[in-house]
């Protein structure tokens, strides 16, 4: 078989586990929207961002979609690492770039599962997007740059890791960050300190540029940064990944 039929064969494999797991795929796809329920539905009234906060608050919990699935990523690429099914591939001569492929693509398909969930709920909460189709093909290019960069940094933590709680909590900094950001509200109106942070994260740029994008006035500068942070992640993490992986199989 050749290494795209291996990763075929892996990305199945992995979709079953995350299947049979019913705690991934409440982190992964319901968590989510449980998150925009309470921050549009309960405490959206109580944060004043000159505009209806479903339509502010839906790019960064985009964002948050990708960033809930993590956990379960990392533990699962590292129970592979520490229970012997690397092993196990090794005799059956299955391609070891296929077991990471196979890990990086699942997890980017079950982040557009949950964005495409999210975004559902959010037009039945009154979101009203103003993109145009080339907006769209942007915001959807920009979610799979983002869906890769996340997926093989945290290949890399998982990997990283020596046993799969600890790889489990490695992500939870990625879980956190957007909550420093401009997710939930406009970075000007944190106090000093978080402010600066929240404006120079990498997070920050993506969400403007989703922002910007379903606002149908997407930013340059902003747009620049996210592909360069995402880039960048996503370079570090399949290098860091592939080392790693090299090292410990």
């Amino acid at each position: 078989m050749s290494t795209q039929s291996h990763s075929l064969v892996m990305l199945r494999r992995n979709f079953k586990h995350l299947a049979r797991n019913p705690t991934s795929v409440f982190n992964a796809v319901l968590m989510p929207i449980v998150v925009m329920l309470m921050f549009v539905y309960m405490l959206g009234d109580a944060f004043s961002v000159g505009v209806d906060y479903v339509d502010y608050a839906t790019p960064g919990l985009m964002l948050m979609a990708v960033c809930y699935g993590l956990g379960g990523v990392a533990t699962s690429v590292n129970s592979d690492m520490t229970k012997g099914i690397i092993n196990r591939f090794k005799v059956m001569d299955v391609s070891r770039g296929a077991v990471l492929t196979g890990h990086a693509v699942a997890s980017l398909l079950t982040n557009l599962i949950a964005i495409v969930a999210l975004v559902g709920v959010a037009l039945l909460l009154g979101f009203s997007p103003a993109a145009g189709f080339l907006d769209w093909l942007g915001v959807a290019g920009m979610v799979v740059l983002l869906g890769l960069a996340a997926g093989w940094f945290t290949i890399a933590l998982g990997l990283a890791a020596k046993t799969p709680e600890t790889a489990g909590m490695a992500a939870v900094p990625l879980v956190l960050l957007p909550f420093f950001s401009s997710a939930i509200v406009p970075a000007e109106k944190m106090g000093p300190g978080l402010r600066e942070f929240a404006e120079y994260q990498p997070f920050t740029p993506i969400i403007e540029t989703l922002r910007g994008l379903l606002n149908g006035a997407p930013s340059t500068g902003y747009a620049i940064a996210a592909i360069a942070w995402c880039l960048g992640i996503a370079i570090v993490g399949y290098a860091w990944a592939l080392s790693t992986f090299k090292k410990r199989a």
